[in-house]
């Protein structure tokens, strides 16, 4: 993908399909199956689509670190990865807090985390501006192993809410 210099992008990646078991602690939660073929799918689309960031920040919960390797496995690629406890625990204004500080100098950036943050974010960071049917597709309820696609011009530091657009959303299924 050619970017301009100022030109950035943000792919919210929300995790795949996790087990419900009773007893286990949420962050402890591993992918199913379906999950592993899912994120898979999800790494192929991001290869496909030439969508390789040079920075992911990844929850630090079980299956966010999984959904990452196996997007991986699938073919995404990316740079540098940083596990983050925020963007497990924490809402939209934290895991926008989060990208504002540790993008740096990366035009290309990706988010692993957890609904209902990952399509809160993509809402309100592009506030209905972009593609009609990237904002139908989020609309949708944005499913495990979604991915939505934001382009926004400017440093790091000035996103927010209202800044950019939303270019893609995609429902990975494998």
């Amino acid at each position: 993908m050619t970017l301009a210099s100022d030109d950035k992008v943000l792919i919210l990646f929300r995790h795949a399909k996790a087990e419900q078991v009773v007893g286990k602690p949420d962050h402890e939660r591993s992918l199913t199956g379906r999950g592993q073929r899912d994120a898979r799918a999800a790494g192929a689309w991001l290869h496909e689509h030439e969508l390789g960031p040079e920075l992911v920040l990844c929850s630090t919960a079980a299956r966010t670190r999984q959904t990452w390797a196996a997007a991986v496995d699938g073919g995404a690629c990316g740079e540098t990865i940083e596990f983050d406890d925020g963007i497990y625990s924490g809402g939209a204004q934290t895991v926008l807090q989060t990208v504002r500080e540790s993008a740096g100098e990366a035009q290309i950036v990706m988010v692993v985390g957890h609904n209902p943050t990952m399509a809160m974010l993509a809402s309100r960071l592009s506030e209905g501006d972009g593609s009609s049917a990237a904002h139908e597709c989020l609309a949708a309820g944005f499913p495990t192993s979604s991915l939505a696609v934001l382009r926004y011009a400017g440093p790091w530091s000035g996103l927010d809410f209202g800044t950019a657009e939303l270019e893609r959303c995609h429902v990975s299924r494998g």
